[in-house]
């Protein structure tokens, strides 16, 4: 399972949100030097959301994202590091440009809850670097809604209907938010994520909730069998973390080395 430091970026400053609250936030100053610091702490990814941006349409963060990108995709003293970054994405146009700008995936979330047709045309034609976000409300993934717009729109579709949607699809992530567990650290919704990874066979980023060590070992091990695949068993592709992160309740490399756990 692959570990996703993330930064959330507002006014081209580091913030978190409280369960997506737009008024309840915390500033953490320079966004690329947090960034160089996750990749320095071994990181392979990093997870970059404009969140104006997510709630408009109207991108704001670009420039910012772009100087993270150049931080640390063209490491001197390390590997390159891998940017994964969403927010106000909404039509080709966009996903070809946040791709040329050196991001390796992006992130598809209210474009592609309000118009699944334009995620497949995306993903089929950049294979495995357009991810879909699947942000949800209520108690868990086969009953919860899916949010859009920043979290302040239901989705038409069910989760489960979307899933099936793109399931033969070369969609390179579904990203599940749990809305309710964001930024609370109290835990994720591994129940959540168990029910999602029997949903779809697609590769499963977990996000929301994390605030232990034991959190990411307890998705590490998670495990289902894989959807149409007597005795393959899937597991989740990689976790999204972030207030524990910044706050430095446990470190990076500290987390890579929970999130390399299995049974």
């Amino acid at each position: 399972m692959d570990l996703f430091p993330a930064i959330d970026l507002r006014a081209g400053e580091a913030v978190r949100l409280r369960q997506g609250d737009f008024d309840r936030e915390v500033r953490y100053g320079d966004p690329v030097a947090l960034a160089a610091r996750f990749a320095d702490g071994g990181a392979r990814w990093i997870h970059v959301v404009d969140l104006d941006a997510a709630r408009t349409g109207i991108p704001h963060e670009r420039a910012t994202l772009a100087r993270i990108v150049e931080r640390v995709g063209r490491r001197r003293d390390g590997p390159d590091v891998r940017v994964q970054a969403g927010g106000g994405i909404r039509t080709e146009d966009d996903v070809a440009d946040v791709l040329a700008m050196g991001v390796a995936r992006v992130v598809l979330g209210t474009a592609a809850l309000e118009d699944p047709a334009l995620a497949t045309r995306c993903a089929r034609r950049w294979p495995g670097q357009v991810a879909v976000g699947v942000d949800y409300s209520g108690a868990g993934i086969a009953t919860g809604q899916a949010r859009a717009q920043g979290w302040e729109v239901g989705a038409a579709l069910s989760i489960p209907a979307l899933l099936e949607r793109w399931s033969r699809e070369p969609v390179g992530a579904v990203i599940a938010t749990s809305i309710a567990r964001d930024g609370m650290l109290e835990g994720p919704d591994v129940v959540g994520m168990a029910a999602l990874l029997a949903l779809t066979p697609l590769p499963v980023l977990a996000s929301g909730g994390v605030g232990t060590l034991e959190d990411l070992r307890a998705l590490a091990a998670l495990s289902v069998e894989a959807t149409g695949v007597a005795g393959l068993l899937h597991k989740l592709a990689g976790v999204i973390v972030g207030k524990a992160l910044v706050e430095e309740r446990f470190s990076v490399e500290e987390a890579v080395a929970a999130c390399a756990v299995s049974v």
